[in-house]
């Protein structure tokens, strides 16, 4: 097996074949792998996490926008990860669940509601680690012609939604602010990579979008967004990484994984103390925006910190699982707590400690 530790490549449609190849060999699962019983020699879940990565290890990262791999890369950490890797880039949530449920990736990045989903549908999938943004990353587009201005506006209107993502719980929460229910407004059911589109062309009213598509909708004319002072609250900024058990039972992969979460704190914390060569090579050189757009999505994210895997952060998603629960759009119950594997907090701790990152962000 060829190493791309030292000769880190892009990941093309070679990496997108790989993940379709397995979920159409896998197409008549139709629940998780959680009910199965473990490997022999699987690494316990309350054993401790491994260090020594075997030659040959390897790890299939699941991204979103090239994200991960722009951060490592940028900052040098690509180079320096111990263990073999590719990575395979998705849109949303649920593509990711899905590559999760074929076996075609170990590792992923999403935002908040993902994992929810994965609990619900039954499948293992724990996080590793959070990272916590602005918390007002994910706005609320309105669509040219419309004159949407305060929550309570919504009532009656067409809304981009998609279940399993961050964007879900922003409209639910955005919903509950305004006192209004679910019935009270048109959920239109799309993928998340065509929300921009029907923002624009106005086949929906209103659209939660983050960076860069926010930036990017915000260019065409009579676009707007609701005002902060009224959306403040439906976002929580949070995104996590988390990875399949049946990667995390595997010693190699357990310890290779950790040393993930060290080179991907380490990454993003170089972007934090500099801002300015991450906004050329990620959102100019990469995303093909203009420099003044990008300034503004790195000053609309601010500065990431990454908080404890600890009974807060288990509360924190607790509150989304509920506002989702409450909107009558879970098929079951299901508990945060079941949904994490606190081990990572070891590695975080000592990551965030040596590279002058930060757990919370503070008050500004």
């Amino acid at each position: 097996m060829t190493s791309f530790r030292n000769t880190p490549r892009r990941r093309g449609r070679r990496g997108v074949a790989l993940v379709l190849a397995a979920l159409a060999a896998s197409a008549t699962v139709l629940t998780g792998c959680a009910g199965e019983e473990a490997p022999e020699n699987a690494l316990a879940s309350d054993a401790a996490l491994p260090t020594e990565i075997p030659p040959g290890t390897k790890l299939v990262i699941a991204d979103q926008t090239e994200r991960q791999q722009q951060f490592l890369r940028t900052s040098g950490e690509l180079d320096k990860l111990p263990f073999e890797y590719e990575f395979a880039n998705f849109v949303g949530g649920p593509a990711v669940l899905e590559a999760f449920r074929a076996g075609a990736a170990d590792v992923a990045y999403v935002g908040d509601t993902p994992p929810i989903q994965a609990l619900v549908a039954g499948q293992d999938v724990p996080i590793i680690a959070a990272l916590q943004s602005d918390p007002n990353s994910i706005r609320l587009a309105v669509a040219p012609g419309k004159s949407v201005t305060k929550l309570s506006d919504l009532k009656g209107t067409k809304i981009a939604y998609a279940e399993g993502t961050a964007q879900q719980a922003v409209v639910l929460r955005a919903l509950d602010q305004a006192g209004l229910a679910p019935s009270d407004v048109e959920l239109i059911r799309l993928q998340l990579a065509e929300f921009p589109d029907a923002i624009r062309t106005g086949q929906v009213d209103v659209a939660p979008l983050n960076e860069p598509n926010l930036t990017r909708y915000l260019r065409n004319d009579g676009a707007s967004v609701i005002p902060i002072e009224e959306s403040d609250g439906t976002s929580t900024g949070l995104s996590f990484l988390y990875a399949r058990r049946e990667a995390l039972q595997d010693p190699a992969k357990a310890a290779a994984l950790q040393a993930y979460v060290a080179a991907y704190i380490r990454s993003i914390q170089w972007a934090n103390t500099h801002p300015d060569s991450w906004l050329q090579s990620y959102y100019v050189q990469n995303q093909k925006l203009e420099p003044e757009d990008g300034q503004r999505i790195v000053d609309s994210l601010g500065t990431y910190t990454f908080p404890h895997l600890d009974q807060a952060i288990v509360d924190r998603q607790q509150q989304t699982i509920d506002v989702i629960d409450n909107a009558g759009e879970l098929p079951k119950k299901v508990k945060a707590a079941d949904g994490f594997d606190l081990r990572f907090d070891d590695v975080i701790t000592k990551t965030v400690n040596e590279s002058g990152a930060s757990f919370e962000r503070t008050a500004s």
